[in-house]
């Protein structure tokens, strides 16, 4: 990057380059988040189960690392908050936001345990346990999905291209083709697109 030393300004050439890099990425996110229409009856089959799930007092578990925790988080706030409107509150929570948990459990176990031991923990035969992930490889997320296995509760993975580990693991998976970075990208308008089409059963709260 240059930079005119008087006026503080870009170089334009630089400043051309970096409007190319927005317009080049903006470009590579379009038929990403496009693919979820590939998806749409999946979704919408999620959207139904998890919708259940959580009215007849189930809880939804959610877990992923770096950007991934960050969208598993968004997920588990439209749940505990609200999507569009108000409605009941539900049960939702964010495995990585538990920090003690996290640092203790990483500090005596290992890293590769941080979700599987909350997941023993908290979930119960019913429950859903969401997972997160660009490249589907994570061991935390693959021990995750196998103890909500021995727990009995449903587990459910967004990832990037498949097959991978995880798709593997868990019940179900939804898997986006694309980089990393769009794949997060599409994984956000996933998790809208299921708040959405979850929302007239959430607002109902089990009734008719």
């Amino acid at each position: 990057m240059t930079i005119d030393q008087q006026t503080g300004t870009l170089d334009p050439g630089t400043e051309r380059t970096s409007v190319r890099s927005v317009v080049d990425h903006i470009a590579a996110s379009v038929p990403v988040i496009a693919s979820l229409v590939d998806h749409q009856d999946h979704i919408a089959a999620w959207a139904d189960d998890i919708a259940g799930r959580l009215v007849a007092g189930r809880r939804l578990l959610a877990a992923g690392n770096g950007g991934s925790a960050a969208e598993a988080q968004h997920l588990t706030s439209e749940l505990t908050g609200r999507f569009d409107g108000d409605r009941p509150a539900y049960s939702a929570i964010s495995l990585h936001a538990e920090s003690s948990a996290v640092t203790a459990i990483g500090n005596d176990y290992g890293y590769d345990e941080v979700f599987a031991r909350q997941v023993t923990a908290h979930a119960r035969a019913g429950d859903v346990l969401v997972l997160l992930s660009t490249s589907g490889k994570s061991p935390n997320l693959l021990r995750a999905a196998a103890a909500a296995r021995a727990v009995g509760a449903r587990s459910i993975a967004m990832t990037g291209p498949g097959p991978n580990p995880l798709a593997d693991a868990v019940d179900d998976a939804i898997c986006i083709d694309g980089p990393s970075a769009n794949v997060q990208e599409a994984q956000l308008v996933l998790v809208h697109a299921l708040c959405r089409a979850m929302e007239p059963a959430l607002r109902r709260g089990g009734r008719r």
